[in-house]
């Protein structure tokens, strides 16, 4: 029988779409990157690993427990499984079972009862019987007149009725099963969508880790910084008070200026510090004053990582598996909507017993059935049915249109990622050999001011030159953890489309520990 059905499915058999894939990247993956292979080398599990980092470590694997944009999406992933369940049972029978008892009392229900009946007669006197149990007695003058007998008894009868009915619409043009094929795409689409949003919420939880690294770096070299001019006004002060030239009031002042001023901006720091603590609270799921993160002392480190061929990035990519089964989805809905031409036939039975008064119910005698077959079939709607098979086909069209957009930006993203590591790869040599540079300047200038060869201006450009380039350096490599961080997201982290799961088995998430 399912042979047959399924022989009787009308709209079109899914077939996936060509996306647009190229040979290879454009970019060429810097030094210590190497390919990809989607079995073993693609990095999975905790990636985050890799960059050695204790608060990655600790808080990387909460993510997928507490933060709360990953349990809503959750939710619309076990909905949608629900939704499968609900389109599978139409295709069985519905079984019920109906039961009713009454008991009904007043005049007459008993069949039993006392009343009187008599007559007006003059002379002899007779005797007659009323209806039911009873006399009466009466003269007569010729005529006798006779009235009917009144029933003044009380009692009860008590009915019940117990029937079982069944129920089918046989599926004989594959409704229901287009159906079910579209819910369980969609359960597989919101189930990528959760992989999607659990590693977009990681990889945003490294970026804002790597962010508030950057910002205890920036805050030790403005410390440093505070230092460094502290030791250049005290020498300032002790030139002018030695009367040497070179150190006259307004270098002292100037020295002072600088340091109240880098310390004002070394407070102004605390300010991004304390937002990414926050933020980093927030994605763990917690109130932000249930998180104390401690100062960090180094930066976490750049990781060795695969990069993906294209042809592995479309099986390693949640967001093209999510619009790859939106469009299987839009698939099945032409043909749930096809399925509209077709006449719906509906199959009914129904037995049970009946009886009054009570005793005796399930007796054969008692015993009622019936059967039943009901056919539907629309003649003429004025084009409903053609258009709805028109929007659906559309809506298809649109998704396909969709998922190879997705391909294309998936592609777009991963190439941003490696020119942008080969670009700041080159800029960081360069910028490293220019602090050094720029340290030594700043020692010479300063030797030679203590020495009274050059004045304090001198020193002053030295050290801004210094800060600008530590500065730049940090950035430099924060925007390489950066990138590295979003080529693993784009790459797709450690998912993988033969991760979806069916709504017979869902996938589950542990508990979250807050609730």
């Amino acid at each position: 029988m399912g042979l047959v059905l399924g022989s009787c499915m009308v709209g079109p058999d899914y077939h996936r779409p060509k996306a647009p894939v190229a040979t290879q990247f454009k970019e060429q993956p810097p030094e210590g990157w190497a390919k990809a292979s989607p079995s073993d080398a693609a990095p999975k599990g905790d990636w985050w690993s890799e960059f050695h980092d204790p608060l990655l470590d600790e808080l990387e694997p909460q993510v997928a427990v507490s933060n709360q944009t990953v349990r809503q999406d959750y939710a619309n992933y076990l909905q949608a499984v629900a939704e499968v369940k609900v389109a599978r049972a139409q295709l069985f029978p519905t079984i019920g079972l109906t039961g009713s008892i009454n008991r009904l009392g007043g005049p007459g229900y008993a069949g039993t009862g006392v009343g009187t009946t008599g007559g007006t007669t003059t002379g002899t006197g007779t005797t007659g019987t009323g209806t039911g149990t009873g006399t009466g007695g009466g003269t007569t003058t010729g005529t006798t007149t006779t009235t009917g007998a009144v029933n003044t008894g009380r009692g009860s009868n008590t009915t019940a009725t117990l029937e079982g009915t069944a129920s089918w619409t046989p599926d004989i043009w594959g409704q229901v099963r287009r159906l079910i094929e579209q819910n369980s795409a969609i359960a597989q689409s919101d189930e990528a969508t959760l992989a999607n949003a659990t590693l977009s919420e990681q990889t945003l939880l490294a970026t804002t880790v790597i962010e508030l690294r950057l910002a205890d770096a920036n805050i030790d070299l403005g410390q440093k910084t505070v230092d460094a001019y502290k030791e250049s006004l005290r020498v300032t002060k002790a030139q002018g008070a030695s009367g040497i030239t070179a150190a006259p009031p307004s270098a002292v002042i100037t020295a002072q200026v600088a340091l109240e001023t880098a310390q004002a901006n070394l407070i102004g720091l605390g300010i991004a510090r304390a937002q990414y603590a926050h933020a980093i609270a927030v994605l763990v799921g917690k109130n932000p004053e249930d998180l104390d993160i401690p100062k960090g002392t180094v930066m976490p480190t750049l990781p060795i990582i695969p990069f993906g061929v294209p042809s592995t990035l479309l099986q390693r990519r949640p967001d093209i598996a999510a619009a790859e089964r939106t469009m299987k989805a839009q698939n099945a809905a032409v043909g749930v909507a096809v399925a509209a031409y077709y006449p719906t036939i509906s199959l009914s039975a129904a037995g049970g017993f009946t009886q009054s008064p009570l005793n005796g119910l399930l007796h054969t005698a008692n015993h009622i059935w019936s059967l039943g077959a009901n056919g539907t079939e629309t003649i003429f709607d004025f084009g409903e049915r053609h258009a709805e098979v028109q929007a659906a086909r559309a809506a298809y069209e649109a998704a396909v249109a969709s998922y190879r957009n997705t391909v294309l930006t998936a592609f777009e993203d991963v190439e941003n990622d490696l020119s942008g590591l080969r670009i700041l790869d080159a800029q960081a040599k360069v910028l490293n050999t220019a602090v050094g540079d720029s340290v030594h300047g700043t020692d010479i200038a300063l030797a030679e001011f203590k020495a009274g060869t050059v004045d304090y201006t001198t020193v002053a450009q030295a050290q801004e030159a210094q800060l600008i380039d530590q500065q730049s350096a940090l950035t430099v490599e924060e925007s390489r953890l950066l990138d590295a961080v979003s080529l693993i997201g784009d790459l797709g982290g450690g998912w993988s489309a033969a991760d979806l799961h069916t709504a017979s088995s869902p996938k589950s998430l542990p508990p979250d520990p807050s609730e």
